[in-house]
């Protein structure tokens, strides 16, 4: 059975870093495209970065393009997300997530396979 456990969230200020971790169990993750969403109190789970099986085209939501960034370590079986100056907004349960076998540049919260538990990301002002 697949399993995708977070890790890496905390309280911090406005202005600094986190690093977030999964890392995936129970499936090829070489085979995996892995993005990252995240869901604020009271609004809809949204997509945050996402990268491909190999690691080279990567996506970004506007809201943190140029701030955050995904990569992977596929002989660790682990997806990242760097996130630098960081802004109360980004405040949310952060889930990463996999699709297997898919090259495309759309990651719908519909379209992965399977989810992780999340971590919860609190950034004061």
């Amino acid at each position: 059975q697949a399993q995708l456990a977070e890790s890496g969230g905390g309280l911090v200020q406005a202005g600094d870093s986190l690093r977030l971790s999964c890392v995936v169990s129970g499936r090829t993750f070489s085979n995996d495209a892995m993005a990252w969403f995240r869901q604020g109190a009271g609004k809809e789970r949204e997509f945050v970065a996402g990268i491909h099986w190999n690691g080279h085209s990567t996506y970004y939501a506007e809201s943190v393009k140029g701030r955050f960034t995904i990569s992977r370590d596929n002989g660790k079986n682990t997806v990242y997300l760097q996130m630098n100056t960081l802004k109360p907004e980004d405040t949310a349960v952060y889930y990463c997530a996999a699709r297997a076998y898919y090259s495309g540049g759309y990651f719908g919260v519909g379209s992965m396979d399977v989810w992780g538990k999340g971590t919860v990301v609190t950034v004061s002002s």
